[in-house]
């Protein structure tokens, strides 16, 4: 009877002591995840007022993000009296074998770290990158947050980024806006592009300089093609692409011009008797 009793201390012993060693360690972890959220909070608003590029400043925060969580692992396995030597030898044979299953992980992250240092866009861009269109909302560790113009968020490998063609569109001051105008054969094509060039001029958001372009692009059947070309900024691209397609429609109506109708002229020979 004594020695069940001493058994039952023994599990009360053990099981308070257990038990005293997880709620300590979910106190450190909520305790530490608080401290790592606050030391993030206070990172991102040293480089706010350091005014450092956005996207550097995340990639900075995710980077520390990971590093201090990793370390508050290895304290609560410290704390449970695991060796944090023989856990940090673990977890270097365990990320030799993971970079040798995963090395394309490791390649977005060395690709991380080159869009960082070369900066072929920042956040905010409008670009195409890893074939996906859009502005970048981040540029993460392994990969990057891309919102497409539907309004989708696409994440793109950094590496997949890196290896493909890269399109910004919001590097230069203003980008072209491609337009077609159909004419009749019988209109005045000298007349029609300097109307053209009259109304592109007040559509708003289109730059003065360079002035919009409006020349002859190639003949079809139905009458010569115009190419209209004005200019603005990516973030009214757009705008002026809608407005322009109809000040080419409601101006050259207004002036009286002909409406463009396919035509075919047909030859008709009597045989004789």
């Amino acid at each position: 009877m004594e020695s069940i009793n001493q058994y039952q201390q023994l599990a009360v012993t053990y099981a308070t002591a257990i038990g005293t060693k997880i709620i300590g360690a979910i106190i450190i972890w909520f305790v530490g995840r608080w401290l790592i959220g606050l030391a993030g909070r206070m990172i991102n608003k040293a480089f706010e007022r350091q005014q450092w590029d956005p996207s550097l400043t995340r990639y900075i925060g995710n980077f520390v993000t990971v590093a201090l969580n990793i370390i508050l692992v290895v304290a609560i396995l410290g704390y449970f009296g695991v060796e944090t030597t023989t856990f940090a030898a673990l977890v270097a044979g365990v990320g030799i074998a993971i970079g040798a299953a995963w090395s394309g992980m490791l390649g977005n992250l060395a690709a991380g770290i080159f869009l960082i240092v070369l900066r072929p866009f920042k956040v905010g861009d409008f670009v195409t990158a890893g074939g996906i269109t859009g502005t970048i909302k981040e540029i993460g560790l392994f990969a990057s947050s891309i919102n497409t113009p539907d309004n989708v968020l696409t994440m793109v490998g950094n590496g997949k980024i890196f290896a493909d063609t890269i399109r910004n569109f919001s590097h230069n001051p203003f980008r072209r806006v491609d337009l077609k105008c159909q004419l009749a054969g019988s209109a005045d094509h000298a007349a029609a592009m300097q109307l053209l060039r009259q109304k592109f001029a007040t559509i708003p958001n289109v730059v003065a300089e360079p002035a919009v372009e409006v020349d002859i692009l190639e003949f079809n059947l139905v009458g010569p093609v115009l190419a209209v070309r004005p200019y603005c900024h990516n973030d009214h691209y757009w705008q002026v692409y809608f407005e322009g397609n109809r000040i080419i429609r409601e101006a050259l109506a207004a002036a009286g011009f002909p409406d463009p109708m396919p035509a075919q002229t047909v030859l008709v020979q009597n045989a004789r008797s």
